[in-house]
C-alpha cells in the first residue's frame, strides 16, 4: 500500500513541479522508494499505529495515514532528488 501510495506521490509532485520531473519512470522508482521508507518509519514514529495494526484493530484510520505517509513520502523523496539533479546538470 505504501509503495503504490509513494509511486503516486512521486509522479504527482514530478508532472506538478517540471523542476522536479524525473521523467515517468523516475518519479515511480523514487516515489517507490520514498514510500516505502516513510511506510517502515511511520510505526516506529507513531507505535500506536504499529500496535493497532498488529492486535487486529486495523481501521481505515490507519489504513489513511498509511496512504498519506506513503504518497507524502514519494513525494518528498522525489523532488529531493529531482532538486539535486537539476542543482548538478
Amino acid at each position: 500500500m505504501n509503495l503504490v501510495a509513494g509511486a503516486i506521490g512521486g509522479n504527482a509532485v514530478g508532472k506538478a513541479t517540471p523542476t522536479f520531473d524525473l521523467g515517468t519512470l523516475g518519479n515511480t522508482i523514487s516515489g517507490l522508494v520514498g514510500g516505502g521508507v516513510l511506510g517502515q518509519l511511520i510505526p516506529l514514529v507513531l507505535p500506536a499505529l504499529s500496535t493497532a495494526m498488529q492486535g487486529g484493530s486495523f481501521s481505515v484510520g490507519s489504513i489513511l495515514t498509511n496512504l498519506i505517509g506513503g504518497g507524502a513520502g514519494g513525494a518528498i523523496l522525489t523532488a529531493i532528488i529531482g532538486a539535486v539533479k537539476n542543482k548538478a546538470a
